[in-house]
This record gives structure tokens, C-alpha cells and sequence, in this order.
């Protein structure tokens, strides 16, 4: 590749929070570089096509990215847009997350049928989810409901919720995602990240790319360092236990005076037992604070949650 890049292609998925993100990314490569020409390129990936089986029961590292990863080895794309929650946390041969932007709210959000928020349920109300780690923090807070399978696009999820015949009283959803669609009218109430601790790179995008110099420094001024510090410790909060986007594990980290601070929360799908660790770090030390608590998650009985099969 020249040093020079007039060109640049992105690739996306084809939902409509997909080509959002796309979009969004394509817009701050335009102001930092306007003469910048930008063609997008839509895939679909496993996770688009197997919508009638749960998450964890096809896998989930990669389900959503490796097309993605594939087109970018192959050269048929320069870029590929992720919400960072969807890349495993192990590095993909020859790729780098080029750049992080600035994340946007890293909390949930419930949509709920009724109006009524989860405290307010009946007794076995139905709540939808495709995440263990939102159910066993569902389950661990309101035992009285029960948490039930969704698949589908965001848009898709709230349309089968607010169908007066359909099978969900309520459903959780990542507040970034019902907020970058413009459906913030239909959220019902946000949840408090004390209830309902985020995954690791929640609220993130990642501009996943080749490691060439010249890209890189194209992607240069999307980059947010404190972003990075936080996503990057979280990531390795997760890494570091062994676990994936199948199992409940919970994690949220963000600068406070001067300081790294990182929430972990690892739950038995149930969400009867709960182990959470937290700790800080000087903000260029993001993997060492990830390490070190999971490394405490796991002195402290971690392991055989994450092993624990859903009942």
C-alpha cells in the first residue's frame, strides 16, 4: 500500500446499528481527512444468519467477525467496524484494532411491553436476552423473573417486545445501540450499573484494520486514549479468566482522578453466587490491572462459575 491513501474501504455488517457505526466512522474519517474518498462494503456474518438457536449454543468468539477478519486479510476491505464487545479478546493474526473512538453510554437500558419497569413485573414475566451475563444479573436481582432467549437486531428485538401477542414481557438492551438507532422512546428504564454491570468493551466501536503504517496513521485522529485504557482492561479482566461472550462475566472500567479503576463481576448463570473484584492502576497499565483482577476473581472461587452450565 502507498504512503498515500485516497481510498479507503470499510466493511460492515448489514444491521441497521451495523451500518450506523459504518457511517459514524466513515463521518470522523471525513473531517479528519476530506479529500479522503470512502466505499463501504456489506457482509453477513455466521452470527446474522443463525438466528434460531441462543448465542452461547453456536459458539460466540467470532460469530459476528470473522467474515469481517477474512475480507481484511484477503484485502477486499482496508477496515472493518465492530462494536468492540463483539472481537474476542485474543488478537486475530496480522490485525490490530487501529482505532478506538470515543464510547458512547455503557449501560443497559430495559424496553418493557407494559411500561412497567422489572421491579413491577408479575411473578415469572418473561425477559428477554441473548447474554448470560444480563441474565444471571437479571435472575440476581429479580428472582422473581425469567429469562428467556432472543435473538435478532436491535430493531428486531423491540419490535417482537411491543407486540401485544408476542412471547416477552420485557427485554434488556444496550443503551449505546437503542441510542445510536434514535428509539430512546421506547426504553422503559435504564439500569444502574450497580444492578447491571456492562461486558467488557460495552458501548465501544473498534476500527479493526491491517498492520500497515499507512492506515494507521489514517486512523490516527479517531483514536480516544482514555477509551483504550478502559476497554483495554477490561478486556483483559475477561482474557485472563478464560472466558468469552458466553459465560457472565461483567466488567467496567474508566479513569477517576488520574487512576484506571476497574469492576469485575463474574456470576453462576443462576445468579445465586456472585464474585466481584475491583482495584486501580496508573492508566498506562490497563492489562497489568486486568491481570491482577481476574487473578483475584479466580483466587476467590471464579473458576468454577465460569464452568457452571445454565439450569
Amino acid at each position: 500500500m502507498s504512503e498515500r491513501i485516497d481510498i479507503v474501504r470499510l466493511g460492515t455488517r448489514g444491521s441497521l446499528l451495523a451500518r450506523w457505526q459504518t457511517d459514524y466512522v466513515a463521518e470522523l474519517l471525513a473531517k479528519a481527512w476530506p479529500q479522503l474518498h470512502i466505499d463501504v462494503t456489506v457482509l453477513h456474518t455466521q452470527g446474522d444468519r443463525m438466528l434460531d438457536r441462543p448465542l452461547p449454543l453456536i459458539g460466540g468468539k467470532g460469530l459476528f467477525t470473522a467474515e469481517l477478519e477474512e475480507a481484511l486479510h484477503s484485502g477486499a476491505i482496508d477496515l472493518a467496524v465492530h462494536s468492540l464487545k463483539d472481537l474476542p479478546t485474543e488478537p486475530a493474526a496480522e490485525l490490530v484494532i487501529g482505532a478506538i473512538p470515543v464510547r458512547g453510554p455503557v449501560h443497559d437500558v430495559v424496553v418493557s411491553r407494559s411500561g412497567r419497569p422489572l421491579a413491577q413485573l408479575e411473578a415469572g414475566a418473561a425477559v428477554g436476552t441473548s447474554s448470560r451475563r444480563r441474565s444471571a444479573q437479571l435472575l440476581r436481582a429479580y428472582p422473581h423473573l425469567r429469562t428467556v432467549d432472543i435473538r435478532g437486531n436491535v430493531d428486531t428485538r423491540i419490535r417482537k417486545t411491543l407486540d401485544p401477542t408476542g412471547l416477552y414481557d420485557a427485554i434488556v438492551l444496550a443503551a449505546a445501540g437503542v441510542e445510536r438507532l434514535g428509539r430512546g422512546d421506547v426504553v422503559t428504564e435504564a439500569l444502574p450499573l450497580e444492578l447491571m454491570l456492562p461486558a467488557p468493551g460495552q458501548g465501544a466501536l473498534a476500527v479493526q484494520c491491517r498492520s500497515e503504517a499507512a492506515i494507521l496513521r489514517l486512523l490516527a485522529p479517531l483514536e480516544d486514549p482514555d477509551t483504550r485504557a478502559a476497554v483495554t482492561a477490561e478486556r483483559a479482566f475477561l482474557r485472563h479468566l478464560g472466558g468469552g461472550c458466553a459465560v457472565p462475566v461483567a466488567a467496567h472500567a474508566k479513569i477517576e482522578q488520574g487512576r484506571l479503576r476497574l469492576r469485575g463481576r463474574v456470576l453462576s448463570p443462576d445468579g445465586r453466587r456472585c464474585v466481584e473484584v475491583d482495584g486501580d492502576a496508573h492508566r498506562d497499565e490497563p492489562e497489568t490491572l486486568g491481570a491482577r483482577l481476574a487473578a483475584q476473581a479466580l483466587a476467590q472461587g471464579a473458576a468454577s462459575l465460569l464452568t457452571e452450565e445454565p439450569r
